[in-house]
């Protein structure tokens, strides 16, 4: 469960309040009187189609799936997020929300660059690894890359989600310049295509059943060549 609608961020203590949020939700939901007509929380039931197709991927999760994962018939299914395409470009942006805004709070912090970086690279292996205890990876790597080839709409959605992922990681380190943290003849916009890449890396790695104290250790490595 790891979607959120608007702009969220990738800090651990988000992280848990988010999953803690969810987890009274549905506990609330079971507690429900009988009788009483289904009801259901959009960002619930869409999060909850996101891990189906998280799982399996778009071509091979079916509505048949989105509907077990959500408990919703098809109808309600359509009438709140339209197709299954429409429904998975929802939770594709979902997820890109959820990743920039933890990375924007991350980054943003006030700590070393070395220790910021981090954190950041902590973050994405918590959503990594948040499967309930299966490692998944990246929605995006896992799902949405394999379709953009011929699907220009996911295409689009990811090329955008990459292009911010590197102008957040460039500020970033931009900033780090300026304090002298970084040599003065450093490359913020290579440093931050470097620092993207590990993101990819660890999330196909994970993927893969790398486990996850060797990923952060491939991380701590990939923050000390960026820092110099």
């Amino acid at each position: 469960m790891l979607f959120v609608l608007p702009r969220i961020i990738f800090s651990q203590k988000l992280e848990v309040k988010f999953f803690m949020r969810n987890d009274t939700k549905q506990g609330e939901a079971a507690k429900r009187p009988r009788g009483r007509p289904r009801a259901y929380e959009p960002e619930v039931a869409l999060r909850q189609a996101a891990d189906a197709f998280w799982k399996g991927g778009y071509s091979g999760t079916s509505l048949d799936d989105i509907t077990a994962a959500t408990g919703m018939n098809r109808p309600s299914l359509r009438a709140a997020f339209g197709d299954k395409h429409t429904m998975y470009l929802k939770a594709l942006t979902d997820y890109w929300d959820l990743k920039f805004a933890v990375m924007h709070e991350t980054l943003a912090s006030d700590r070393s660059l070395k220790d910021t970086l981090m954190s950041v690279y902590d973050a994405a292996l918590s959503i990594y690894f948040s499967g309930n205890g299966h490692a998944r990876g990246c929605f995006v790597v896992g799902t949405a890359i394999t379709e953009a080839v011929n699907d220009p709409e996911v295409q689009s959605i990811v090329m955008d989600g990459l292009r911010m992922l590197d102008a957040d990681f460039e500020a970033r380190l931009k900033m780090a310049r300026d304090a002298g943290e970084l040599k003065q003849d450093a490359d913020p916009g290579a440093l931050a295509v470097l620092a993207s890449a590990t993101m990819h890396t660890i999330a196909i790695r994970a993927r893969a059943g790398v486990p996850r104290k060797d990923l952060r250790k491939l991380a701590r490595k990939a923050v000390s060549v960026i820092c110099g």
